[in-house]
């Protein structure tokens, strides 16, 4: 499907559900692609269609222009936070998406501009759940830079990922700036090899952070071709979902 926005005609998939009724709004999730990447080979990868087919909800994945997104350090320079905020409107007015059950989600180049859009599509997004991704680069800098309406993070970070040092530093950042303090008792780690944070922020959003020893640049649990490890005994779509699952969007 397309969408023209900022001069340009912008492709997407949309994966809708067996049984999928217009009458009943449903959850959205947009899924975005690593860099270089495509909405179809990030449909392939993760397993998000499996989910939509058993939890009812559509699954969009946005192409990136000349395949990557204009997010936290790299990839172009597309309005692409405009573009998401475009293209969950057009959804909710044609195929009668939930506003309130609106999440992103993404992969490096994806994940982090689930970060960006995170803080400057204020009010779109429920939460986001980054895997390999970070809140990184200059714009991070400024102390302002911050969400201005409650968006709940999950996050999942590899120890062997060559950028989880920048990883790690922005979720400090994210959680000085957004008040967040750990919530007691500390959650269960769910895997001999994972560390699992977690903390309530100012606005009452929450912030669950994943710490996976083994892991490099990839995301947990998958068993596709490229940016998966199967070996992690944890499935991060599932955790994902089930984090989104428990956090609509804060009025």
């Amino acid at each position: 499907m397309t969408l023209d926005h900022g001069g340009l005609s912008r492709s997407y998939r949309l994966h809708a559900p067996p049984g999928y009724a217009p009458a009943r709004p449903v959850p959205l999730v947009i899924a975005l692609h690593p860099y270089p990447g495509t909405g179809l080979e990030m449909s392939q990868l993760f397993g998000w269609d499996t989910v939509a087919e058993r939890e009812g909800l559509l699954v969009a994945y946005p192409d990136g222009v000349h395949g990557g997104f204009n997010a936290m350090v790299c990839c172009g320079n597309a309005d692409d936070v405009g573009f998401l905020a475009a293209l969950t409107g057009h959804l909710v007015d044609t195929w009668h998406v939930d506003p309130d059950r609106v999440y992103l989600t993404g992969i490096s180049n994806g994940g982090d501009l689930s970060f960006r859009a995170a803080v400057e599509a204020g009010g779109t997004f429920a939460a986001i759940g980054v895997v390999s991704g970070g809140f990184i680069g200059e714009r991070t800098n400024a102390d302002e830079y911050a969400p201005q309406q409650p968006v709940s993070v999950v996050t999942f970070i590899g120890e062997r990922d060559r950028y989880a040092l920048p990883f790690r530093t922005g979720i400090d950042r994210w959680r000085q700036r957004l008040g967040c303090t750990s919530v007691t008792p500390p959650p269960v780690a769910p895997a001999e090899d994972v560390t699992l944070s977690r903390a309530r922020c100012a606005d009452g959003s929450d912030l669950d952070v994943y710490l996976i020893g083994s892991m490099g640049h990839s995301w947990p649990g998958a068993s596709g071709d490229r940016l998966s490890a199967p070996e992690v005994e944890v499935n991060a779509t599932e955790l994902i979902w089930t984090f989104f699952a428990a956090h609509p969007r804060r009025v």
